[in-house]
C-alpha cells in the first residue's frame, strides 16, 4: 500500500481495460516522474474529452455536437449504412476510403460470458432508422471472432425479413500472409468469399 493519493490513483488507472495492477502501478509512477506541466497537460485532456464529447444522437460514433462529422456530411449515401462494434472501428474503415455511406455503432458485440445480449446493444435504434433514413443496406462489419460473428448473425436474421439488403464484410487471408500459416477457419473464409478475377 502506498500514500493514499499515490494508491487511489493505482486503483483508478487498474479499473481501465486493459490495465492490471501491475500496469497501473508502473503508470501511477511514471505520471509521479512528470513535470507538474505534462501532468497537468493530461488531466485537462481528459476533463474537456468528458466536457466536449458525446455520442453523435443518430449513429453512436463520438461527435462535438448533436451530430457526429460523418451524420452531418451531406455528401455521404444515407442509404448505406455500415454496422460496427465501438466508434474506433469507424477510422480503421475509414482510412480504407472505400466507403462513403453512414455508419451505426452497436457499442459492443453479443457475449453471453460477459452478459452482454442485444438488450444492451444499439440494436433498437439501428432498426428505428431503417424507416426513417431509407436505409436499404446494411452491411455488418463486426469483428471476425467468435462475439463479432454471433452479432452479425443475430442481425442478419433480424434484418433479412424486413427487406433491407444484408452484407457481410468478406474475411480471409492478410495481404502477404503465406497459406501454410493460416488456419482452416480463415482458409474457407478465403475460399468462400473467392470472386472472378478480371482480365
Amino acid at each position: 500500500m502506498y500514500a493514499g493519493p499515490v494508491q487511489e490513483l493505482i486503483d483508478e488507472l487498474s479499473r481501465l481495460p486493459g490495465v492490471g495492477p501491475k500496469s497501473a502501478q508502473r503508470i501511477a509512477f511514471h505520471l509521479l516522474k512528470l513535470p507538474r506541466e505534462d501532468a497537468l497537460r493530461l488531466a485537462r485532456a481528459i476533463t474537456e474529452v468528458k466536457e466536449r464529447i458525446s455520442f453523435c444522437r443518430r449513429c453512436f460514433n463520438v461527435a462535438e455536437g448533436e451530430l457526429c462529422g460523418i451524420c452531418a456530411d451531406d455528401r455521404r449515401d444515407p442509404t448505406v449504412v455500415c454496422v460496427v462494434e465501438e466508434p474506433r472501428d469507424i477510422v480503421a474503415v475509414e482510412k480504407t476510403g472505400e466507403f462513403r455511406g453512414r455508419y451505426h455503432v452497436l457499442m459492443g458485440a453479443i457475449n453471453p460470458i460477459e452478459g452482454i445480449g442485444p438488450d444492451q446493444l444499439r440494436v433498437k435504434e439501428l432498426l428505428a432508422r431503417l424507416d426513417g433514413e431509407g436505409i436499404t443496406e446494411v452491411i455488418l462489419c463486426t469483428n471476425p471472432n467468435l462475439e463479432g460473428e454471433a452479432t452479425a448473425m443475430y442481425l442478419a436474421r433480424l434484418l433479412h425479413p424486413l427487406g433491407v439488403k444484408v452484407t457481410r464484410i468478406a474475411s480471409g487471408l492478410p495481404v502477404g500472409g503465406d497459406l501454410e500459416y493460416a488456419d482452416e477457419l480463415t482458409l474457407g473464409r478465403a475460399l468462400e468469399g473467392r470472386r472472378e478475377v478480371d482480365v
